[in-house]
């Protein structure tokens, strides 16, 4: 596959970098597996100190990590800044929580005690998407430096920049020959790496198809697999809501990043009692957004990451369209230069169109209207789908009813979804299967061993 930054805002190819050969991965493979070797002899806070420093090189280079990312796949500098941020708490959080690794005793029989142990599996293959090019790698990364597990990364071909710039920054921070490394290579070559049998884990965020693709080769090969797929995450507007509120929120939510953002919410599902206000309000903040450059810092929503990105979104529109659904807000292409495409808001989805069970990657929302509580849920587990969702109201007891019975990972409650090293991420049904970030996180790539005692 090519590796070729293009701007997505005037489509200048930017940088071309050269695919590596077998003999380049085999000599990556064997620089991981001495590391992960060496590492067993090795205390978990050397590692955690050397990991809160990258946290201090990642802020250093915030701005060239920002700009990097806004020139690979169009994310606006504030946005990268953002995800630099999170990057660097994602360090230091594990850095600051080795105690996690500590032996857990457990009791057995009549007094009898055990000792479940934490230790390090292996190579652990990492391949990760474009829309967040730094904090998907360390959501991998971070935890599994701190156990002792090398990563081997692959990532997306536009973002090849934001890869090799990540690196650098993993040995500046002075990590251990082999710790880390990303690799310019081919999906043959991908199945060659989880194949190897020093390889124990694999790490994928990307489509349903890519995570099919990954969790077969993985399980041919016996070892762990993480999927943080896709998701079409509901936004919840009970009728006791901050509208004012809810409309902004939503909002944000779905137009972050250019709505290129998996835990986007995509499905607004509003009571019926405050239908008119809350759809009036989302026709005026979709209608007025700022398109422009992402390096410019009064952007307000910038260009998709690729051409393809935005023809492959027309074609859901349209597809949507010609099967019934309304248009609230019009949108869409907008021909000339960069891949921009203005906002639009869709609603009567009915399950019989082809939407109504897809993920749109852009900017496109749908409105449905429930008529109390029950219909809301059952709308909202109408779906493949079940990586996060919010739901809004001014009773937080009821909103915690609704949101038990959402069928997700996550469900945020009078904010948008988001994500923080402290809670752990990850989705059910078709979004994928693991946890990412937090203790959850931590212990996906272990050997939980327990040693038990007479």
């Amino acid at each position: 596959m090519g590796y070729t930054v293009v701007n997505p805002y005037n489509g200048e190819v930017l940088k071309k970098f050269t695919p590596q050969s077998n003999v380049e991965v085999a000599a990556a493979l064997e620089e991981a597996e001495e590391f992960y070797q060496e590492q067993k002899k090795i205390a978990v806070k050397v590692r955690a100190a050397k990991l809160n420093h990258f946290g201090a090189v990642l802020l250093e280079h915030r701005e060239e990590l920002a700009r990097e990312a806004a020139l690979n796949m169009g994310k606006r500098l504030s946005e990268g800044r953002n995800e630099i941020d999170l990057c660097a708490n994602l360090a230091v959080y594990y850095a600051e929580h080795a105690e996690l690794l500590q032996p857990k005793p457990y009791s057995y029989g009549e007094g009898k005690t055990a000792l479940l142990e934490y230790h390090s599996l292996g190579i652990i293959a990492s391949v990760e998407p474009w829309n967040f090019p730094y904090s998907q790698v360390v959501r991998v990364l971070a935890p599994n430096y701190l156990i002792g597990n090398p990563v081997i990364l692959k990532h997306a071909g536009i973002v090849a920049g934001c890869a090799e710039l990540l690196d650098q920054l993993v040995q500046q921070a002075g990590w251990e020959k082999g710790a880390f490394k990303n690799l310019f290579i081919s999906h043959e070559q991908v199945s060659q790496i989880i194949a190897d049998k020093r390889v124990q884990g694999v790490a994928l965020t990307g489509s349903e198809a890519a995570g099919r693709t990954i969790a077969s080769a993985a399980g041919k090969s016996l070892i762990k697999s993480t999927m943080e797929l896709g998701g079409s995450d509901v936004f919840a507007i009970l009728d006791d809501a901050d509208v004012k509120t809810a409309v902004m929120d939503a909002t944000a939510a779905r137009l972050r990043n250019a709505g290129q953002v998996c835990t986007s919410a995509k499905r607004f599902i509003v009571e019926k009692k405050i239908a008119a206000e809350f759809i009036a309000g989302i026709k005026q903040s979709f209608a007025t957004q700022k398109m422009g450059d992402p390096l410019d810092e009064t952007t307000e929503l910038a260009p998709l990451s690729s051409h393809s990105a935005a023809v492959e979104l027309q074609a859901q529109v349209d597809a949507a369209i010609e099967n019934g659904a309304h248009v609230l807000v019009a949108g869409g292409i907008i021909e000339g230069e960069g891949n921009f495409f203005k906002p639009i808001v869709l609603t009567n989805v009915k399950p019989d169109n082809p939407a109504y069970r897809q993920e749109f990657f852009g900017p496109v929302a749908q409105v449905f209207i429930a008529e109390d509580d029950e219909q809301v849920i059952a709308l909202a587990n109408d779906s493949d789908f079940g990586l996060a969702g919010a739901v809004y109201s001014a009773d937080k007891e009821r909103a915690h009813r609704v949101a038990s019975k959402i069928e997700t990972g996550q469900v945020f409650i009078n904010r948008p979804s988001g994500a923080h090293p402290e809670l752990p991420f990850g989705g059910v049904k078709n979004s994928g299967y693991g946890r990412e970030m937090s203790d959850l996180g931590l212990y996906e790539f272990t050997n939980q061993k327990i040693i038990v005692f007479k």
